[in-house]
């Protein structure tokens, strides 16, 4: 299973986090976030991280050129669209990316009617990620989705879970749903952008536990 800590804005905590056995790291290119970084941290922050590590630019409601440049100056491996992208948008920038780049499309889930929306989406991106809806904010909202209501979805493209996950609910929600990866951010910070590496460490104890033998 995919797992992808999310809003890295400090060097030595994402090499730290990639170390306790993270597979994707998250970095948010969306200027009013609190965990905004400049594409010249992010650049600092992969140039020190393994090979075999995802590293993911989250935009929203930017333009292509803005991503492509992105994508590139940071060496990053994919990127998560988290804002209104329409499919025709996602279309166009699958056909300027190498199919190398990973496009992720996130989805603020408010009922389980807005998960038809990702319908149209099947042919145009490589994974979804499903995220807990807020009004005003895109994401690391510490709200989590309504679980049960997910428990039938199963999508033509791997997924991954996001909304307030912490390592102290993750076990109850990889108990109802089973997703190709999960996403946190605020579940496991100090602060906004600040991670806590004992809450991290906690994450992974908890996920090793899914795999011992009863």
């Amino acid at each position: 299973m995919r797992i992808k800590i999310c809003g890295i804005t400090r060097a030595e905590q994402g090499l730290d986090i990639a170390q306790l056995g993270a597979t994707a790291l998250g970095f948010i290119c969306v200027q009013k976030s609190p965990r905004y970084v400049t594409p010249e941290k992010i650049r600092e922050i992969t140039s020190i991280l393994p090979n075999n590590l995802d590293a993911i630019a989250v935009v929203a409601d930017t333009t292509i050129e803005n991503i492509i440049e992105i994508v590139n100056y940071g060496s990053l491996t994919g990127v998560q669209l988290h804002g209104s992208e329409s499919p025709d948008f996602c279309r166009q920038l699958r056909s300027l990316l190498p199919d190398t780049i990973e496009i992720i499309k996130a989805f603020r889930i408010k009922t389980t009617e807005s998960l038809e929306e990702l319908d149209s989406y099947q042919d145009v991106v490589d994974t979804f990620l499903l995220d807990a809806y807020h009004p005003q904010m895109l994401g690391g909202t510490g709200k989590t989705l309504n679980w049960r209501d997910l428990q039938q979805f199963k999508p033509a493209k791997p997924w991954m879970l996001a909304g307030g996950l912490t390592p102290h609910n993750i076990l109850e929600a990889l108990s109802k749903l089973q997703p190709d990866g999960i996403d946190l951010s605020s579940g496991v910070e100090q602060s906004p952008g600040n991670k806590d590496l004992d809450k991290v460490a906690l994450l992974f104890n908890q996920l090793a536990s899914l795999e011992s033998p009863i």
